[in-house]
């Protein structure tokens, strides 16, 4: 489905993974993996520039309640909401099980290094082979030496947050990233890290997640507004005719 034109891969969480796995079969190819929530998708509707890179992307993952809204309201009901930190840690399982080298990019004016996420994981996955990078990226060039660390792995994470995230994978994706797949995960870091709480199970069931960071993180009280409130408007007086459904 396209919602303000932009894709959502209307999958279940198996046929997710299935296709993260086919991902990383490919030795030649530079897969790109997002994560779409509210806040993403109005960012698109008016940015159409980031709008491109995001239907580019070898898959598209809803994430947030709000998206399962919008589905409903063109008539469909979405298979499943995977959010960032759910996907990265079922990635993480494949990436332990198969032996695949992870690279873990972490923004510099983040909360969490690349080292204390990469510590957290080691705590669950002893024998994964981790490396990573701190960095400050602003849609400029990617430098060789942080490429090079990436190219030594199969499978790079990402934490900038939209936009910096996708535009940052899609420039390595451009420069023949010789990793298989790559994804922007968010604040997953800040979760796995255990920096920030996550929500408890039953408020993230039933869609409540949102709360529980404003709660934890005022300053996103904005975002959250948007998410929650200006998406549902836009949706609800979105014109149907301007989404359609995507055949797999």
């Amino acid at each position: 489905m396209y919602i303000f034109h932009t894709r959502i891969d209307n999958l279940s969480k198996k046929e997710i993974l299935d296709k993260i796995n086919s991902f990383l079969y490919q030795t030649s190819i530079f897969n790109r993996v997002s994560t779409l929530n509210p806040e993403i998708l109005l960012q698109t509707r008016v940015d159409k520039d980031f709008q491109n890179v995001i239907n580019t992307a070898s898959l598209n993952i809803a994430d947030g309640i709000g998206v399962g809204f919008a589905f409903l309201r063109y008539g469909q009901k979405l298979k499943a909401r995977y959010s960032g930190v759910d996907l990265m840690w079922d990635i993480l399982e494949i990436a332990d099980k198969s032996n695949y080298k992870v690279c873990l990019i972490a923004s510099k004016k983040g909360l969490s290094t690349w080292e204390q996420t990469r510590d957290a994981i080691l705590e669950k996955f002893p024998n994964l082979k981790i490396v990573g990078k701190n960095i400050n990226y602003d849609k400029g060039e990617i430098s060789n030496q942080v490429q090079n660390e990436i190219n030594k792995s199969d499978i790079v994470f990402v934490n900038f947050g939209a936009p910096l995230q996708e535009i940052f994978l899609d420039r390595l994706s451009k420069a023949g990233s010789r990793a298989k797949l790559g994804i922007g995960v968010g604040g997953a870091f800040d979760y796995i890290s255990g920096v920030v709480p996550r929500a408890p199970l039953w408020m993230r069931q039933i869609g409540l997640e949102w709360l529980f960071r404003l709660f934890q993180q005022p300053h996103r009280a904005k975002r959250i507004f948007n998410a929650v409130v200006v998406f549902p408007i836009k949706i609800i007086f979105d014109k149907k005719k301007s989404s359609k459904t995507i055949k797999h």
